[in-house]
This record gives structure tokens, C-alpha cells and sequence, in this order.
């Protein structure tokens, strides 16, 4: 049986995965913002569909109106169940194409919102352009990557803040395509990745439970399986060695399958990318454009209020 820790055998890249890592964790909060920001659910809801909806939706719509299958594939972790509530039945309020207008105007405005006149500097020029160079070299490599592909698909926009905004998630798309089939590999089912990722201590536990819609009762049968098999421990469920052994693994081969789409940078490249994000990254957090309580992922009133 082949250990999968032994990546001897594996093709390797001249740029360091860590430096990719890097250049991906600076820039991401400027893709995540539309998750959590108000401007979207706002303009979901002018289109007649709720924060979930619209997150299932937005995410999925480069795909066009797909049923729950392609999505639950894709995005791995969240119930397959609360998928279903929101689609196919979303598409007869809406076409993707007008959410993927909405989505990105609610980009544009949530951008401005937290960067003000950094939108029109040169440093989100060069930062929209070297973006830019990376999810275009990634199109290269679009095996395996069905989020990634049908985005790739979309058309650039013109202003430099959503070119950086749609560069980036190209690469947040590329970048999860690999994650998932390395949580594949791993053995790890949806609901196991996300205890196990809960476990770490990364993210809130009860923004985890609440956004991916799984049950109490599913929830504790698979943290008693992992208990089993070594990878937690505790009532309060921590990782074991082995399962932060796990972790690393996971997060190392992520890092490595993300690397073809940065390569064109180079090390320098790529710093210079992150060099140029942080700084908005850090304001877009500053504005509270993050915030947990806004993910579209949450449970929310029916009036959407």
C-alpha cells in the first residue's frame, strides 16, 4: 500500500508551496468578502432569493442551473438536504446570469466600501494585473477542477478592483478543487472534514454547525467515528496527534496543487502579490466585511431582515 506521506514520487515544483500559501492567505479576504457582505444579500434579495439561496446560488450559477448533485460534490462539506432546499428550486426565480451580475456588482460596491479610493491606485492596478497572470496561467490546468473550470469561463471585468476581486477567485476555486481531492484522498467524508477542521481550532465551532446545515444528531454520530479512529479526542473534541498529523498532510498537498497556477510569479511574484493584498485584506477586515455573523451560509429570517 502506497504511503500517501511520502510525496517522493510526486513531481515537484521549483516555487515553494508555502510561498504559495502566502500569496493566496494575503489576498483571499478580498474574494471572501462577498460571503459575509451585506451588499450581496442585499442583492439577493432584490432578486427575490434568501442569504442561502443566494450563497448556494452565486457560487454555483458559472455552472448554470444545476441541481443539488454538482454542488454538493463540489462545495464537499455542507448537508445534502439544506443543498436541496435551494436548488433546482432557485432557478425558477432567477437565471445565473443575472446572479453572477448581482454577485459581482456586490463585489464592486463592498470593495469600495471597505478600500475607498484604494480601488483607483496603482497598486490595485498591479495587484489586479499580477493577480490576473496567475488565474490565467491556472487555466492550464483545469483536469479535476469543475468549481475552477466553469469560472474560468466567466468574463474578465474591466475595472482593475474587480479584475483583482475575479482573479482571486479563480484562484480561491483552483485552490479548493485541489483541497477536495485531497480530502478525498485522505478518506474523509464532508461532515469528517468539517469536525476534524472544527477540531483544529481554526474556525468557530457553531458558525461551522450552523452554516453547513448538518443535525446535532449527525454531527456527534461522526465525532464519535473519528474518536474511533484516533483523529480527535476529548468532550470538547481536539485533535490527536494523528489527526494533526492528518491535518498537515492535507494543508501540505493543498499547498502543492495550488502551485502550478502561481509558478508564472515566481517566488518574487508572489511576494510581491502579498506584499500588495495585505495591506487591503487587512482594511477589509478593518471594515467588518468578514464578519461571521453576516455569512450568507447562516440561518436567516424569512424576510430576510
Amino acid at each position: 500500500m502506497t504511503d500517501t506521506t511520502d510525496l517522493r514520487w510526486q513531481e515537484s515544483s521549483a516555487l515553494d508551496p508555502a510561498v504559495v500559501r502566502g500569496a493566496w492567505r494575503a489576498a483571499e479576504p478580498l474574494h471572501g468578502l462577498i460571503y459575509f457582505a451585506p451588499e450581496a444579500h442585499q442583492r439577493y434579495a432584490a432578486l427575490g432569493i434568501d442569504r442561502r439561496a443566494g450563497y448556494f446560488a452565486s457560487r454555483a450559477a458559472a455552472m448554470g442551473p444545476v441541481g443539488p448533485g454538482p454542488v454538493v460534490a463540489g462545495f464537499f462539506n455542507f448537508n445534502p438536504d439544506l443543498v436541496a432546499r435551494a436548488l433546482p428550486a432557485v432557478w425558477e426565480l432567477v437565471t445565473p446570469a443575472a446572479v453572477l451580475a448581482a454577485r459581482l456588482e456586490a463585489a464592486g460596491a463592498a470593495l469600495r466600501q471597505a478600500l475607498g479610493e484604494t480601488v483607483h491606485s496603482p497598486q490595485m492596478r498591479e495587484a489586479a494585473e499580477t493577480a490576473r497572470r496567475a488565474a490565467e496561467a491556472a487555466t492550464a490546468h483545469p483536469e479535476g477542477r469543475p468549481l475552477f473550470a466553469a469560472h474560468a469561463t466567466l468574463p474578465w471585468p474591466d475595472e482593475p478592483h474587480l479584475v483583482l476581486w475575479h482573479a482571486q477567485t479563480l484562484l480561491r476555486e483552483f485552490r479548493g478543487d485541489g483541497h477536495v481531492a485531497t480530502l478525498v484522498i485522505a478518506g474523509l467524508t464532508g461532515l469528517e472534514a468539517l469536525i476534524l477542521h472544527a477540531a483544529s481550532g481554526e474556525v468557530p465551532v457553531d458558525f461551522l454547525r450552523r452554516s453547513r446545515g448538518w443535525s446535532d444528531e449527525q454531527w456527534e454520530q461522526t465525532t464519535d467515528r473519528l474518536r474511533e479512529r484516533g483523529l480527535i479526542t476529548g468532550d470538547v473534541p481536539t485533535l490527536t496527534d494523528s489527526g494533526r498529523a492528518q491535518r498537515v498532510w492535507i494543508e501540505a498537498t493543498t499547498d502543492r496543487l495550488a502551485t502550478p497556477a502561481y509558478e508564472v510569479l515566481g517566488a518574487d511574484g508572489c511576494a510581491r502579490l502579498a506584499e500588495l493584498t495585505r495591506p487591503m485584506s487587512r482594511a477589509v477586515v478593518a471594515a467588518g466585511a468578514l464578519n461571521i455573523d453576516n455569512a450568507a451560509g447562516r440561518d436567516q429570517p424569512a424576510d430576510h431582515g
